[in-house]
């Protein structure tokens, strides 16, 4: 799919005051990496994640959301009645029902014109949030919009603990739970705009979707527990993102070269090298949060470019490659012109 009057027109991010270093976990398992003979240092080694961030505790997802989107909009230059439609992405949410995407609107004082909805779809959510936007102003029946996502790791990772730091967890339960361990928190919102109502014509140029539904069961997620098969993950994920990528470079007209920055779901460091060297892409191109924030989900990908431009690594008229694969398996590529 390809867009011609689709900009993201400003990013606003939010991260949590407390950072949450990955010795500090493993300090509270001690009892129960020593007697499974695991040696300290593990779970930096094994993921590449040195830290991550908490918010304060019975912190909701769309009060942070809500905060991010505040500063998009800032950013962006726009009073909040100039947004028609809303979109919440995130994978922690308030409460089942109603949407969490109208507890980040009544918090924003958003007014009655704006409609507000979820997209869940794991760690692409974000992604998918993107192009529901492109596709309502491409097809002119909105002309700007805000995306949001709000994550809140504290509870499941600090529930995996408490079930890792029984006498009856074994290696077997040390792995279903470790992906939990690299967990982050964090929030950010982007305001999607018309072309001709955009002032820094960050240009959305289209996207290509993939999916590999046949390994749904892959990683597995509620509210205190995610179970995950790293190894599986790690290799029918990275399978799926090699699949897609030339499907990705005909669509979207991409040469060797042609990409400045890749912004990708910020995983592992395994998972980085692994789709990088088979596809023999130039990781030195991307931009790496997972080692300080860990894996936001969906919050990843968008806090990633949002710190990227903050940070001056973006800057305008730099050729972006937003890449992402989410558990179900689904895969996204997006070209974006800052």
């Amino acid at each position: 799919m390809r867009y011609k009057n689709v900009c993201i027109e400003a990013m606003g991010h939010v991260l949590p005051p407390h950072v949450i270093r990955s010795s500090d976990l493993e300090e509270a398992l001690r009892p129960t990496l020593d007697r499974l003979g695991l040696p300290p240092g593990q779970l930096e080694k094994l993921s590449g994640v040195k830290e991550r961030r908490w918010w304060d505790p019975g912190t909701q997802p769309s009060t942070v959301a809500a905060m991010a989107g505040e500063k998009a909009l800032e950013n962006a230059g726009i009073s909040r009645e100039q947004v028609q439609c809303l979109i919440n992405t995130s994978v922690c949410r308030d409460y089942l029902e109603p949407a969490t995407a109208s507890m980040v609107a009544g918090k924003m004082n958003l007014p009655r014109h704006v409609f507000s909805f979820d997209i869940a779809n794991a760690c692409i959510g974000f992604l998918n949030g993107l192009l529901t936007a492109a596709n309502m102003i491409e097809m002119g029946q909105i002309d700007t919009a805000l995306v949001v996502d709000g994550e809140c790791a504290r509870a499941p990772v600090t529930a995996t603990i408490h079930r890792l730091a029984s006498p009856l967890a074994t290696t077997d339960t040390f792995r279903d739970n470790f992906a939990t361990l690299t967990l982050g928190s964090g929030a950010v919102a982007a305001v999607v705009t018309r072309k001709n109502l955009s002032k820094t014509k960050h240009m959305l140029n289209g996207a290509v979707l993939r999916s590999a539904t046949e390994f749904n069961q892959l990683c597995l997620g509620n509210h205190t527990e995610m179970k995950a098969d790293p190894h599986g993950l790690l290799v029918h994920g990275v399978g799926l993102a090699v699949e897609t990528w030339p499907y990705a470079a005909a669509e979207l007209g991409w040469k060797p070269g042609d990409i400045d920055e890749f912004v990708c779901h910020q995983v592992s460091l395994s998972h980085f090298t692994h789709t990088f060297q088979q596809l023999e892409l130039p990781l030195e191109k991307a931009l790496l949060t997972f080692p300080f924030l860990g894996n936001c989900g969906p919050a990843s990908l968008p806090l990633t470019l949002s710190l990227g431009e903050a940070q001056g690594r973006i800057k305008p008229n730099t050729e972006l490659c937003l890449f992402g694969v989410g558990s179900g398996l689904g895969c996204i590529v997006m070209s974006v012109t800052w």
